[in-house]
């Protein structure tokens, strides 16, 4: 698929990018997904194939990546919020874990410190987030 398709309001997609093993292990997640919700399947699936592919270890800091803290700014609402990126069985809005497979977790994977991005809510609306801050995840 088209990546640029999944730009929002004209505006160019950021650079991302991403773990070998966050890409294999996410890469499934997207295909078992695909028969039930194609529409967040597709646009996972879409940045794994659109980020650069980083190898553990120093060169993998300072984006986010699965389990990592990330504080981002709704650019629509001046809303700041800090999350921590998970799969989908760990997820608990209340505890501040999103998941991978929403529209905003998939947003956020692979973006840095000041980065932003356009993206759709489930409800279709176009929202614009910033990252201010990706702290590693606890794993790392």
């Amino acid at each position: 698929m088209d990546t640029t398709k999944r730009a929002v309001g004209g505006l160019s997609l950021p650079k991302i990018k991403v773990t070998a093993e966050d890409r294999e292990r996410l890469a499934g997640l997207a295909s078992a997904a695909m028969d039930r919700m194609p529409d967040l399947a597709g646009y996972l699936s879409d940045e794994l194939d659109r980020a650069q592919l980083v190898r553990a270890g120093r060169s993998a800091v300072g984006f986010v990546r699965m389990g990592s803290e990330v504080e981002f700014r709704d650019d629509t609402t001046g809303k700041v919020q800090v999350v921590s990126l998970v799969y989908p069985a760990e997820a608990d809005i209340g505890l501040g874990r999103i998941s991978v497979l929403t529209p905003v977790g998939a947003a956020l994977l692979g973006l840095s410190g000041g980065q932003s991005i356009a993206w759709v809510t489930r409800t279709g609306a176009a929202k614009r987030l910033t990252v201010l801050d990706v702290r590693e995840p606890a794993f790392a």
